[in-house]
């Protein structure tokens, strides 16, 4: 007998995934890229290389360079030769396959005129059929912004404004200021904006006190370059300004303007003083962009906000006297809020604020009724073209307020509001409604639905549904009567000849929205169908005078 050696079964399976694991791919590969990021000032070009491993060419693959998505490559080079027509969008024409040492498996991108969008990770694919490595890049965008421009604003008070302003800056940088002898000093507010381009704009405010500090530097710092920008200011030296001492007035009350009007603001100097040779400025909620910039006689456009080129212009007639207008054309919603006015010199700032209420009164209110499934009747009041917000109301006939079942309020493309109010009406008793969509500011349009007159056209409508079943519920108790009672004289319809009222023996059960089939009302209207329906074909010929019986009955009812 010979004795086999034993396996376990987890011994196989260890030997087994060991083979495997060392038993490389005919095609194995892997590629590598830079260890460190990559760092490009926004303007130059970049260059992101990447390495095949081991070295090998890469004449028969195919190469691509991407950002998330493989599908939406930067550039493709397959067998040979650059792929054309695949460009990721803001990539066109700025992208360049540099032969770098291709026979060795050394690819590289070139980035030309980086933008800030560059900034980030890519990822560079080496693919041989179905097999492909890939490996990560990060390119790292930086941008020295301008050196900041310190100046004062509104000094008084025991107190002063320093306001640190500079732009072109990529990634957001770090604000700070220091005193006189280096000491930290805390913002008061900052406003880093990215803008249009791409790069940050900032705006740093410091409130110090008049006496506390000789100078202060402000200093913006670069993490990705590792670059600092700086300002200092003398600050009595600016406290003795003639412009120090002044005061800048605008209106205490907002100014209303409707949507499509001009908006005036005027601010003036306080003593007054010509201000022929001074910086104006109107901003928003920043110091640059600005609503209207005015410097050396002149407008600068450049520092101009998008949404108000080609509207403004300025009214200098009394500018010897520091006073100045400015015209915002052809108001819109977005134009509603606060305006700051600033006269500046020599880095040395006062302001006035000044609020403007944009308003825009809609169209007439359009009432409409709608008929309910279950009887009941819904008013429906509409009205476009309203800013702000309007509120909307529904009064009785006396003034008196009812409550709407629904609000609904949307703004359209202008940032016009739309208005839909509905009003349930359950109330016989309520005769006449108006809808009334008013401002804050007292602008207010109303309508008038008059139930009374809706409710009678209303029941015209119903009552060829209601008239019409008993018409041939009658016409059939005639036709039973006559066979039954051939030899008896028709004694109604001889008292009907003769233009004399006549009852009805056999009123059936009628429902409709207003009518009670009990009530009063009910038995004059089946009354007046049964003079009409045992008549002997007159009402045929007096179809008006019957219609206008009708009505008054009607009427009655209501």
């Amino acid at each position: 007998m010979v004795d086999c050696p034993r396996y376990s079964l987890s011994g196989v399976a260890a030997s087994f995934l060991f083979v495997l694991l060392t038993i490389k791919h005919p095609d194995d590969f892997r590629v590598v890229g830079p260890a460190l990021p990559i760092l490009a000032k926004v303007g130059e070009d970049a260059l992101l290389t990447c390495q095949l491993l081991p070295k090998r060419t890469t004449a028969h693959m195919e190469v691509r360079w991407y950002r998330s998505d493989p599908d939406t490559p930067v550039i493709v080079y397959r067998d040979g030769a650059e792929v054309t027509g695949l460009p990721m969008e803001g990539y066109g024409g700025r992208t360049e396959w540099t032969e770098d040492s291709t026979e060795e498996g050394s690819v590289a991108l070139k980035i030309r005129q980086v933008q800030p969008s560059d900034d980030g990770q890519y990822w560079c694919r080496f693919q041989e059929g179905d097999y492909w490595r890939e490996a990560s890049v990060l390119l790292q965008v930086a941008a020295l912004g301008s050196s900041p421009n310190i100046h004062v604003e509104g000094p008084g008070e025991g107190q002063v404004q320093l306001v640190c302003t500079s732009q072109g800056w990529f990634p957001e940088p770090e604000v700070y200021w220091e005193g006189t002898w280096g000491e930290r000093l805390m913002s008061f507010s900052e406003n880093h904006v990215l803008g249009e381009d791409g790069l940050f704009y900032v705006e740093d405010t410091l409130v110090v006190r008049n006496d506390s500090v000789e100078t202060i530097s402000c200093f913006i710092y670069n993490h990705g370059l590792r670059e600092t920008q700086e300002a200092t200011i003398a600050l009595p030296e600016k406290l003795q300004t003639e412009l120090a001492s002044s005061r800048v007035t605008g209106s205490s009350q907002p100014i209303p303007v409707r949507v499509g009007e001009n908006i005036e603001l005027t601010c003036y100097l306080s003593p007054q003083t010509d201000a022929q040779s001074l910086e104006v400025r109107w901003l928003r909620s920043r110091y640059h962009p600005a609503v209207h910039v005015y410097a050396n006689g002149a407008h600068v456009a450049g520092e101009q906000m998008v949404e108000y080129r080609g509207r403004t212009s300025l009214v200098t007639d009394t500018i010897h006297e520091g006073k100045l207008t400015l015209q915002i054309h052809n108001a819109r919603t977005s134009d509603e809020g606060q305006y700051r006015c600033l006269f500046g010199k020599d880095g040395v700032y006062q302001e006035a604020r000044v609020d403007v209420q944009v308003m825009a009164v809609g169209s007439t209110p359009r009432i409409t009724r709608e008929v309910l499934k279950d009887g009941g009747m819904q008013l429906r009041c509409t009205s476009d073209g309203w800013f702000p917000r309007p509120h909307v109301q529904w009064r009785d006939r006396d003034g008196r307020t009812v409550p709407s079942f629904s609000e609904a309020f949307w703004q359209g493309s202008q940032e016009l509001f739309q208005v839909e109010t509905l009003l349930l009406v359950t109330n016989g008793s309520v005769v006449n409604v108006t809808c009334s969509i008013g401002l804050p500011l007292g602008e207010e349009k109303t309508a008038r639905f008059p139930l009374s007159d809706s409710k009678i056209a209303l029941l015209w409508m119903t009552l060829p549904v209601v008239v019409l079943p008993l018409a041939m519920a009658i016409d059939l108790i005639k036709v039973k009567r006559r066979r039954t009672n051939e030899q008896t004289p028709n004694i109604n319809r001889e008292n009907n000849n003769n233009g004399e009222s006549m009852k009805c023996d056999h009123p059936l059960p009628v429902h409709g929205s207003f009518i009670s089939p009990s009530g009063p009302s009910m038995r004059i209207l089946i009354l007046r169908v049964c003079q009409w329906t045992h008549g002997s074909g007159a009402h045929i010929n007096n179809s008006a005078r019957m219609q206008e019986e009708l009505r008054k009955d009607t009427e009655r009812m209501l």
